[in-house]
């Protein structure tokens, strides 16, 4: 595994103001996002603030939280596999969406999207800074994120990860827009809810799946659910190497996090040996 320097030390540095904090707790709903708010330059131009150590840890527990979330969204997909292939192959993209944005904070990165601001954590100077860039009109969420992830020297090379677009048939929004916006999609199956044992399984089958490179979902091949699911439980998986690496192990807050209580009976973080689909570019 090959961790780019320089996100190593911003890791180290997020996540170091946790290193003593009580293991399972989170700040409240919104913490990050109001403290920013109050930050917010009156002035409609690219801005430094300093940033206090409160901020700058909670773009890391930003990051664990969202990563939370694509756990549970790919623990949806899994349970959904055979009883809503649409809502399956959903919340399998959702998943993916939560990853990319999770590394998007770890990386540091937030955008207010009320106040039309991304902010860009700095902390390469002598002290840390918030920059404040003013949102162009392309900047929708679900470009915004998997571009700043695929834009760092840490994932620009790797496949697994892309900008984003619906620009061709091979697309991870443009599959998921085909499931919530196209008509006349049809196959509706019984409605039966997959067993622990049954998600389990899947999970385990998804974790082996062998792919020369990573697979990007097609829109015709709608729902294309091993695709929708392979690539957000690598993507999972790659969040949490990458912490682990940035890390190594000692952190009190992401030893508690790494391996969520309510994930633990359907899903072991296993992965196959193979190439293509390491979060560090590696084959």
């Amino acid at each position: 595994m090959m961790l780019d320097p320089a996100l190593g030390q911003h890791l180290a540095l997020t996540f170091k103001p946790l290193q003593n904090k009580a293991s399972g707790s989170f700040p409240g709903p919104a913490s990050l996002s109001t403290k920013l708010g109050e930050l917010l330059p009156k002035q409609d131009v690219q801005t430094d603030v300093n940033a206090s150590p409160e901020v700058v840890s909670m773009f890391a527990t930003a990051a664990v939280e969202m990563w939370h979330r694509a756990v549970h969204s790919f623990l949806v997909s899994a349970s959904l596999t055979d009883t809503s292939p649409i809502w399956s192959s959903v919340a399998g993209y959702y998943s993916s969406h939560y990853s990319v944005r999770a590394l998007a904070h770890s990386i540091g990165y937030f955008q207010l999207f009320k106040q039309g601001r991304i902010i860009e954590l700095g902390l390469g100077g002598t002290k840390p800074i918030c920059t404040y860039h003013k949102k162009s009109r392309g900047d929708g969420e679900h470009k915004l994120y998997w571009k700043l992830v695929k834009a760092n020297n840490q994932f620009n090379r790797n496949d697994l990860f892309t900008e984003n677009t619906d620009a061709s048939d091979f697309t991870d929004v443009g599959h998921r827009n085909y499931a919530n916006y196209m008509d006349h999609i049809g196959g509706f199956p019984p409605f039966a809810a997959l067993t622990e044992k049954a998600t389990k399984a899947r999970i385990e089958r998804i974790s082996t799946m062998q792919f020369v490179s990573a697979p990007i979902p097609r829109k015709s091949k709608f729902p294309d659910l091993a695709t929708v699911q392979v690539v957000a439980y690598h993507r999972a998986i790659g969040f949490r190497q990458l912490i682990d690496e940035a890390l190594g192990g000692g952190n009190r807050f992401w030893k508690y996090h790494r391996d969520p209580a309510w994930a633990k009976s359907a899903m072991s973080f296993q992965l196959t040996s193979q190439i293509g689909l390491d979060v560090f570019g590696n084959s």
